[in-house]
């Protein structure tokens, strides 16, 4: 495993969002472990989360892209703090967009998106904090597509929960075969239980619960 993916693993345990327990996701599917992209408040946090995400991107689809594309909201400061992080590590200037709930209708920067204007041509990377189900991408891939003559490179997130979506493939899967463009996370579950599991950070209690959530919902592939 790259040490950049142990790192965040590490960050996102210092952080404090990243849990283990028992919660109740969206889905209703009570999970033994919980990962909310919402704790990451202090400057230091934010600093540390695009860093990862830019070392994942880089690693994942190189340095030929220019748009990062963080749907509203909790999308709007990782693709913030992560074109900040392409410009220190890589000397990248990389621009980034965010859709907006509700239209703007007034002002200079009216319309649907924050940030940059989508141009034809652009080459744009998609980017959100976990992927459960999907939903988000059904509402911001055609905003993308719709706004100009865009190419989307490819989607990164920071953790793949690596269970079954909509169907019996993870969601991951399911965006690459739906929308034609790769998917990616910086560190995906088990990654994170084989690192901690090793570190003797994790319980047999809590082992057996992750295993048992994912004789449940894990993929059928």
């Amino acid at each position: 495993m790259e040490q950049y993916k142990k790192d965040f693993i590490d960050f996102m345990k210092d952080s404090d969002v990243l849990k283990f327990g028992e919660f109740t996701l969206k889905s209703g599917r009570k999970s033994p472990f919980f990962m909310n992209a919402g704790g990451y408040v202090t400057g230091a946090q934010l600093k540390g989360l695009g860093e990862a995400y830019a070392k994942a991107i880089h690693d994942a689809y190189g340095l030929d892209f220019d748009v990062l594309f963080g749907p509203a909201y909790k999308g709007i400061p990782i693709a913030v703090a992560t074109a900040m992080a392409f410009d220190e590590l890589y000397g990248k200037p990389v621009r980034y967009c965010s859709d907006r709930k509700e239209d703007k209708d007034h002002g200079a920067d009216k319309g649907g998106f924050l940030g940059t204007k989508l141009q034809d041509g652009d080459r744009v990377v998609m980017i959100e904090d976990v992927t459960t189900s999907g939903k988000s991408m059904e509402e911001t891939v055609p905003k993308v597509r719709g706004a100009a003559d865009t190419q989307i490179v490819g989607l990164m997130v920071s953790l793949d929960r690596h269970e079954r979506g909509k169907g019996d493939k993870t969601a991951l899967k399911e965006i690459e075969e739906l929308y034609g463009f790769p998917a990616h996370a910086i560190v995906s579950m088990p990654e994170v239980v084989e690192y901690l599991s090793e570190k003797g950070e994790l319980s047999p209690e809590q082992l057996a619960q992750i295993d048992a959530y994912y004789r449940q919902y894990g993929p059928k592939e």
